[in-house]
């Protein structure tokens, strides 16, 4: 769309999103404000991290008024097949070695704290829950394994048939790294590691089922990302055709990652739970809303990886060999793949381009809750080891971090450039487009770079402490394999739009509006965008990886155009005009060089939305002079359907991208630490970035912000901590530390490169994850720079920067002894 920001279009304009009033004025419709005459579910969930299970004794439970069903994984077994399977595999690989998945209800085992062992069915949640609390279950407990070097010594075993607890080995890479580490000038090697957090959205998981026994129909409501997957994974497992099963997303308050998977063992048991107790009479509604403890225990977390990183460098600091081997927890089961594992491995290249390349990670089974991706799914973790060890090539040559940088950077001449290697869609990891210098320089004056040096001299001579740190990333954005989109003008003029893509806060209502409506040659305020329905679009892939605005945002200006060309041949019909010599303006159909509304020359688009319909002709006089055509013999004479097209001025268009399109981007802070407390505060944040054309640049600024809230959160607070016994010690808000409002920098300054992508039609790529990415590693660039102290672990809290300053003033004055 190369005329996107001319007068009258919006594409590239920062209008106000339009959900907003509705959403900030208390009508939002979210999953506890449905059903509120369902009956309630509740849980019993392990405190054991890893244990047999022996027996479970429900008599007592049974027998407390209100309690319509209880439900082991006996009943499940004893209903079907389909219902006793494991969960499953959603993202096969073939790195993946040793695949468990767990069940809808715990079989035999546990193998973390908050799985999901027996189901209650009762009036209301209180009465559940007391229930639960009556059934006796006994145990026989066994060893936990907590976190990587546990896994890795495997003196204790997760699952008994993976005796090492590997699940996943993957390997890749290219050139020669054993020879260009033995003929680099200079080599060194960094233990690197990030810690598990948890993405946390303000409203955890939940799902409310509807059973039609006289239509054999389930419809359930999810707090999802991925609609229309959770419909046929349900379908699948209770056995159902399609279209007799619908699942809606209701806004959703908050996703994350979290919300990916499907289907969560809470949605199978819900789902299946109403359609047996509608059939049986008892009741058609059962519903299920996620406390947060439960989430804590039961929700998946991302981010735990522990690194190796040996680098072979010259005397310019340009990178020969990138040698890079990772453990990755990836908790008890393995329902996503290893999508983050592979993000890790493959966007630890960044915007360099070293000679030789390798990997060698492991993903591992841990007694701790499920790992799946999080804001920025593994792309934190490789950028990390990456600029870590682009900082310790500047401190051991003496040069300047950015120096070092600029010095390995991918020239846009250079671009396309194929790595030649797989990235996580299965298809070649070759970035489109992409300028980082330009991005680079930009940098440098917003965050002012060069002027630094002097500020902190100032700060040191006033007791101060501050440091500077920057860190450069690419990112994989819009990931196939499809998505797709429905466009209808009604009579009245006005739009309704549809895709299976779901929404979580991302602006869609406004943003698709803003693509559809420039299409169409409508205000936005007439387009009506309804997401993740699967009444309403029923194949989508969903919403994740940065792919929302490039997948279903492209799927919209394809079925779009469609219309229009549809509306086109229509109206040229009647105007007696050419196709070529019209265009879509002000809600009409016109020839081109005439104003809208002109007659003879132009036809209202509602118009032509009743010319679609052969039942025009079925209208009344009244009808056909409302609609301008009041001449029978003239409306007559026009064809009740064109050849080769269907009734309805609507259209479904479906967009499949060649390839992942490559945003990128470069962040820098200023923090200052506290030389007695060690609290650390960051003062400035600065970030450029690239994600090719902006739809509306208001609402990307609003999601790069709030990412990197979340990635300073992540580098400075947020951090699961389990014991030995997989017993989780902070599930909860007074513990699991976030940052607030006070926490983020007062001066949060952004720019963009912008370099289109070629990919897709609208030149786009994405912007949800770019913020959270880079994060770590500049912040922890920024805290060494003012302390002097090697920084290798994230998130670093005060304490921990306190017991590095020991270590450190202990280490320095053993070597001066």
């Amino acid at each position: 769309m190369g005329g996107a920001t001319e007068s009258g279009k919006s594409f590239g304009k920062p209008i106000p999103r339009v959900e907003d009033n509705r959403l900030v004025s208390g009508n939002g419709r979210y999953l506890d404000d449905l059903g509120h005459g369902a009956l309630a579910a509740a849980f019993v969930r392990s405190p054991h991290a890893h244990a047999r299970i022996l027996d479970i004794a429900v008599d007592a439970a049974l027998e407390l008024p209100g309690v319509h069903a209880i439900y082991t994984y006996d009943d499940l077994e004893a209903d079907s097949p389909e219902m006793a399977e494991n969960l499953p595999l959603l993202i096969p690989h073939p790195a993946i070695t040793a695949p468990r998945n767990g069940y809808p209800l715990a079989k035999d085992e546990v193998n973390h704290v908050g799985e999901a062992i027996v189901m209650v069915v009762a009036d209301n949640r209180y009465i559940a829950e007391d229930a639960c609390a009556l059934i006796d279950i006994t145990y026989e407990a066994l060893p936990a394994v907590v976190g990587v070097d546990t896994a890795r010594n495997a003196e204790h075993v997760v699952h008994p048939d993976v005796p090492d607890n590997v699940a996943a080995h993957l390997q890749h890479g290219f050139g020669d790294i054993e020879a260009e580490l033995a003929a680099a000038p200079h080599t060194l090697t960094l233990d690197l590691e990030i810690e598990r957090s948890a993405s946390m959205p303000m409203e955890g998981k939940g799902v409310y089922a509807r059973w039609d026994d006289d239509e054999k129909v389930l419809t359930f409501w999810t707090s999802t990302q991925t609609s229309t997957s959770a419909r046929a994974a349900i379908a699948a497992r209770l056995g159902m055709a399609h279209n007799k099963v619908h699942c809606i997303a209701p806004d959703v308050g908050g996703g994350f990652g979290v919300k990916i998977v499907h289907p969560w063992p809470e949605e199978v048991m819900v789902t299946w739970a109403a359609r047996k107790l509608g059939q049986a009479g008892i009741s058609s509604e059962v519903k299920w809303v996620e406390d947060r403890r439960e989430h804590f225990i039961s929700s998946a977390h991302e981010r735990g990886q522990v690194h190796e990183v040996t680098v072979g460098f010259d005397d310019d600091g340009r990178l020969l060999a990138f040698d890079f081997s990772i453990w990755h927890d990836n908790g008890a089961y393995l329902p996503y793949g290893i999508i983050v594992l592979l993000n890790t491995s493959t966007q630890v290249l960044g915007p360099y381009k070293p000679r030789a390349f390798r990997v060698d990670a492991y993903s591992l089974y841990t007694n701790t809750v499920i790992v799946t991706p999080y804001r920025g799914a593994g792309r934190p973790q490789g950028v990390f080891a990456m600029e870590r060890a682009m900082d310790a090539i500047a401190k051991h040559l003496g040069k300047d971090v950015l120096e070092v940088r600029e010095t390995n950077f991918i020239r846009p001449e250079e671009m396309p450039y194929d790595f030649h290697l797989i990235f996580q869609d299965g298809r070649p990891l070759i970035y489109d487009t992409g300028d980082y210098q330009a991005g680079m320089d930009k940098l440098k004056k917003l965050i002012g770079w060069d002027e630094f040096a002097e500020y902190k001299e100032r700060a040191r001579a006033e007791g101060r402490r501050v440091g500077i740190g920057v860190g450069a990333y690419v990112e994989g954005t819009g990931p196939g394999p499809y998505e797709g989109a429905h466009v209808l003008i009604e009579t009245s003029g006005k739009v309704k739009a549809a895709t299976g893509l779901t929404t979580q806060g991302q602006g869609h209502q406004t943003s698709f509006a803003q693509i559809v409506a420039d299409d169409l040659g409508v205000p936005v305020s007439d387009v009506e965008i309804v997401t993740g329905d699967t009444r309403r679009f029923g194949y989508a892939v969903g919403t994740f990886a940065s792919r929302g605005a490039v997948m279903s945002g492209s799927a919209f200006h394809v079925a779009a155009q469609m219309v229009a060309e549809k509306a086109k041949k229509i109206a040229a019909d009647h105007l007696h005009a050419d196709v070529a010599d019209l265009e879509l303006r002000e809600g009409h159909v016109c020839v081109v060089g005439t104003e809208p509304g002109a007659e003879g020359t132009s036809i209202p688009l509602g118009v032509v939305a009743v010319l679609s319909n052969p039942l025009r002709y079925a209208f009344d006089d009244a009808s056909r002079r409302a609609t301008g055509f009041a001449n029978a013999e003239t409306d007559m004479s026009v064809p009740p359907v064109l050849e080769g097209e269907q009734p309805g001025l609507e259209a479904t268009g479906y967009y499949s991208p060649p390839t992942s399109t490559f945003a990128s981007g470069i962040h820098a802070a200023i923090v200052e630490t506290d030389p007695v407390t060690a609290e650390i505060r960051v003062l400035r944040y600065a970030v450029v970035h690239d994600c090719g054309n902006v739809i509306n640049p208001r609402i990307v600024e609003g999601q790069v912000q709030g990412a990197v809230a979340q990635g300073i959160g992540g580098a400075l607070y947020e951090k699961i901590v389990y014991d030995e016994h997989g017993q989780m010690l902070n599930a909860s808000y007074m513990d699991f530390l976030m940052p607030f409002v006070t926490e983020m920098p007062d001066s949060l300054e952004m720019d963009h490169t912008v370099t289109p992508s070629a990919l897709n039609p609208l030149g786009m790529k994405g912007a949800g994850e770019a913020g959270v990415i880079p994060t770590s590693a500049v912040i922890a660039a920024a805290v060494e720079d003012a302390e002097g102290i090697p920084i290798t672990s994230m998130p670093i809290s005060p304490s921990e920067l306190f017991e590095l300053r020991l270590t450190h003033a202990a280490s320095r004055n053993k070597e001066n002894e």
